[in-house]
């Protein structure tokens, strides 16, 4: 009788890392517990923690079997290097030794789980150097389930070790995280990850383009589960060329991974940011329209622009991203968008692409949510920046990026007919029918500063209070500019009529000095000099 095939298992389990060296992307950890082990300095509590699928319950089972081999010769004590063949590797490889226990913190929460741990502590390991429990998902136990563990945890028999995963070790509590040695697992870079999914192919005996593998290295987000679960599905989709024989190897192609996960390629991402930077309404919509009918998801869409916008940003700011997975035309791209947008036009872009991806993330509509949210993207693209702005306002210039340009007769700037003094501005006023302002203008301000469209002044106890209030909307009326008007406690002209005075003052000194002016006084001591000085002068 034939032996019944194998069931087949997933490729997250079957390459699930057997020995620290297959670990992967976790070389300071590995290191930290080998001199740990080294030198006899084992924790009697460890924490892993880190995004989902990047080892952390591998890792806690290659540590009890790191702490539990005894070698092939079965006299060997702790080591990093376990080796696999002895009945303790084996069994704890398995999951069936009795001296390692595996719990599941989000199934069993309770106090009660938790006191069968402190019960079954007392006792030595049956076959093992040590006994081992491994929480799983940790951060899942009851408040009092904590509590009631804190004592064990800290004071533990010699014969016993605490694993503890989790993703979520914000909700672990302090008083656990101050009892154990923590290792912070690292999201697995994508070069790794693609690497290490080429080893899997092959051992697979399946067929795999560089750039599918890259795709699904950067589906994965750092997680090598992830990662080996998407190209389970890649493979199986995968189909068989015409030309192939039935028994040869499937290929996985990039085409076929972008059209499994709804992804655009980075030849239309970029052709999206053009149409975007280049404002041209309607081919942008019929693109956008064209990869939803691909088959790429509105969130792809905006998930690619937000990346590549990120990259030019990176190069922007002196850094290399060159891959190996990159071609040449998208490295010329990016190099070409670094140098002509500046760091201001990429933030800007950057926020709103965001903006718009939280948007169509939740979007009853996502398709419509994309469209509107690339639309606002690319009429805001053309804004000028808040210093622009600011410039503009104070030359009295156009705020709209795109406004027309002046006719040839009034081609002059607004800030060019700004009243040029003081006094053409209140000469202004008066032309257009606000004399009590004028008056104000002329008697009760002395000036600061004049630099058009601002306006920086003393207040004389004689002017009112609401005067600030009244000459800003004035202005803008008359001038048709917006102005800063401030009021300043700084060194300040004398008012206008004070000027006057302090000239007509001085005008009639002189006219008093003069010999027909004095003679006359003698002659006539009770006579006064009256009429307007200007005759005088004559």
């Amino acid at each position: 009788m034939s032996d019944s095939p194998q069931p087949y298992r997933v490729l997250a389990r079957k390459y699930r890392p057997r020995t620290f060296r297959e670990l992967i992307g976790q070389d300071a950890m590995v290191q930290t517990l080998g001199n740990a082990i080294k030198r006899g300095r084992l924790a009697h509590a460890f924490l892993m923690t880190g995004v989902r699928g990047v080892g952390k319950t591998s890792t806690a089972r290659l540590i009890a079997k790191a702490l539990n081999c005894v070698g092939p010769d079965g006299q060997g004590g702790p080591t990093i290097d376990p080796c696999g063949v002895c009945e303790p590797c084996k069994a704890i490889a398995e999951g069936r030794h009795i001296d390692v226990i595996e719990m599941d913190a989000a199934s069993h929460t309770g106090v009660d789980d938790v006191r069968e741990i402190i019960e079954a502590v007392r006792y030595a390991a049956v076959s093992a150097r040590y006994k081992v429990y491994i929480i799983d998902e940790v951060h899942m136990l009851s408040k009092n389930a904590f509590n009631a563990l804190l004592k064990t945890l800290e004071e533990p028999p010699a014969h016993v070790k605490f694993l503890f995963a989790t993703t979520e070790v914000n909700k672990v509590p302090v008083t656990v995280l101050s009892r154990c040695q923590r290792f912070d697992l690292r999201r697995i870079p994508a070069e790794l990850l693609a690497s290490h999914f080429a080893h899997v192919v092959e051992a697979e005996g399946v067929a795999a383009e560089p750039d599918a593998l890259a795709l699904i290295a950067q589906a994965a987000e750092g997680s090598a589960r992830d990662g080996l679960s998407i190209l389970d599905q890649a493979i199986a989709h995968a189909e068989m060329g015409p030309d192939q024989p039935a028994d040869s190897a499937p290929l996985v192609t990039a085409a076929q991974v972008r059209e499994m996960l709804g992804l655009s390629d980075r030849g239309s991402v970029r052709r999206l940011l053009a149409l975007l930077l280049e404002g041209g309404t309607a081919p942008l919509l019929a693109a956008v329209r064209d990869q939803y009918a691909l088959g790429v998801e509105p969130l792809s869409l905006m998930r690619g622009l937000l990346e590549l916008v990120h990259a030019v940003t990176l190069v922007k700011a002196g850094r290399d991203i060159a891959s190996p997975g990159q071609s040449a035309e998208e490295r010329e791209a990016i190099a070409d968008w670094a140098s002509q947008l500046g760091f201001a036009p990429l933030h800007r872009l950057w926020q709103l692409l965001l903006k718009g991806h939280d948007e169509v993330a939740s979007a009853v509509l996502p398709i419509e949510s994309c469209e509107m949210a690339l639309l606002r993207v690319m009429h805001a693209a053309a804004m000028p920046d808040p210093g622009d702005i600011a410039r503009m306002l104070r030359e009295g210039g156009p705020i709209a990026a795109n406004a027309p340009a002046a006719s040839a007769e009034s081609s002059s700037s607004p800030a060019a007919k700004l009243p040029a003094s003081f006094q053409d501005l209140i000469e202004a006023f008066w032309q257009h029918g606000k004399g009590q302002l004028a008056q104000e203008l002329h008697d009760c301000v002395g000036l600061v500063r004049y630099a058009p469209p601002e306006l920086d002044y003393r207040a004389t106890p004689a002017l009112a209070s609401d005067f600030a209030a009244r000459l800003t909307p004035a202005l803008r009326e008359i001038t048709g500019a917006p102005w800063r008007v401030a009021q300043s406690d700084g060194p300040a002209a004398p008012t206008l009529l004070e000027q006057e005075q302090r000239k007509a003052a001085e005008e009639r000194a002189v006219i008093l000095e003069t010999p027909v002016v004095k003679a006359a006084l003698e002659a006539f001591p009770d006579a006064e000099l009256d009429g307007k000085l200007e005759q005088w002068s004559a």
